[in-house]
C-alpha cells in the first residue's frame, strides 16, 4: 500500500498492476486512463514503439491534471515481431506456441511528464518459457488470465509456472520497471517512500 494518501502522480493507465507497483514504492496515484491508437508504424522498432505509446499516453492525460503524469506500454517480442494482447483464444494459443520452449524479449517503455518536460526510457528483459503442451495452452486460456496481457501470459500470475528463466527487470515484465521509473519520477520531483529527490 502507498505510504502517501494524497496522489502525487497521475497514472495514464487503468492497469491495476502498474498502480500496485507504484504503490509498492510509496507513490499514490490519480488514475486517468487514455485510449490511443496502438497500431505499430511501418518499420518501427519495438523499442521505439513502446516509448512512443508511453509518451502518447502520458501526454494525452497530462492536460487533465496538475500532477506529473506517467504513461507506460509493454510489448512481448519474438523473432522481431511484436505480440500485443490476444483478441481470441486462437490468437492467444498462437502466441504461446511462439513463446513455448524458448527465450523472448519483453520491452517496457515509460514516459513521465513534469517540470523537466517529457522523460522516457525503455527497459528490455529476457524471459524463457518451458515447452508448453496444447492441453496446457488450452487450460491456461480457460483461466481468463491471458485475455488482457501482452504476449498472452502474466508472469506474476498462473503463468509463473511456465517461466524457467528471466534476465533483467521482473517488475518491467509485470508492467513497470521500478528502478528506472523511480529515477524518472525523482527527476520530475515526485517523492517516493524514502522522500529522496535528486540534489
Amino acid at each position: 500500500m502507498a505510504l502517501e494518501s494524497q496522489p502525487v502522480l497521475c497514472l495514464a493507465s487503468a492497469s491495476p498492476r502498474r498502480r500496485a507497483l507504484l504503490a509498492s514504492i510509496g507513490v499514490a496515484v490519480q488514475v486517468q486512463p487514455c485510449n490511443i491508437d496502438e497500431t505499430p508504424l511501418a518499420n518501427e522498432s519495438a523499442e521505439r514503439y513502446v516509448e512512443r505509446l508511453a509518451q502518447a499516453k502520458a501526454q494525452a492525460a497530462a492536460p487533465m491534471t496538475s500532477l506529473p503524469t506517467l504513461g507506460s506500454d509493454t510489448a512481448v517480442v519474438v523473432d522481431g515481431q511484436i505480440l500485443g494482447k490476444p483478441d481470441s483464444q486462437q490468437h492467444a494459443a498462437w502466441m504461446l506456441r511462439q513463446l513455448s520452449g524458448r527465450e523472448h524479449q519483453v520491452l517496457t517503455g515509460v514516459a513521465v511528464t513534469g517540470p523537466q518536460g517529457v522523460l522516457t526510457c525503455c527497459v528490455t528483459t529476457r524471459v524463457t518459457l518451458r515447452a508448453l503442451s496444447e492441453a496446457e495452452i488450452a487450460a491456461y486460456w480457460k483461466t481468463a488470465e491471458p485475455q488482457d496481457k501482452a504476449g498472452g501470459y502474466a508472469i506474476q500470475g498462473l503463468a509463473s509456472v511456465f517461466v524457467t528463466g528471466i534476465e533483467g527487470s521482473h517488475s518491467a515484465v509485470v508492467g513497470l520497471p521500478l528502478f528506472e521509473t523511480a529515477c524518472l519520477l525523482r527527476r520530475q520531483g515526485v517523492p517516493l517512500w524514502d522522500g529522496h529527490l535528486p540534489a
